[in-house]
């Protein structure tokens, strides 16, 4: 089944690291709260890490979001996760997954992955491949 929700973020918190040792681009960790609608709706919690050059653009992201809220009306929490790389303009590298077994409620079973779908106007959508 494909469900579609467009989510917000509504707080991005860098929390601070120790870094003894640096690459070209930053590292860096972030914690951040979204709120979906859509096919999907609700809200996630979700765990950032990223070595990126906010300047130019270019770097790769790594995230891990616990969701609270419905998919296509089924009720539940699971995890999921996602990654890709970008030179500024691009999306390359794209990695996804729904964690097995950690659907409840509902949910419990959710398997597949999701796609992370930026628009020109900056709306940002998710796709979600999966079978309950």
């Amino acid at each position: 089944m494909i469900s579609e929700s467009i989510f917000t973020v509504s707080d991005f918190t860098p929390v601070d690291t120790v870094t003894e040792i640096v690459s070209a681009l930053p590292a860096g960790y972030a914690r951040m709260n979204k709120t979906y609608s859509g096919e999907v709706v609700g809200r996630s919690i979700t765990q950032f890490t990223s070595a990126f050059d906010q300047d130019s653009g270019t770097g790769s992201y790594f995230a891990l979001e616990t969701f609270e809220g419905t998919v296509a009306g089924k009720s539940g929490v699971f995890a999921f996760l996602h990654s890709a790389s970008t030179t500024g303009s691009d999306r390359s590298d794209e990695f996804s997954l729904i964690v097995p077994h950690s659907g409840t409620g509902e949910l419990t079973g959710i398997a597949g992955n999701v796609q992370l779908i930026i628009d020109d106007d900056g709306t940002h959508r998710m796709i979600f491949d999966y079978t309950l």
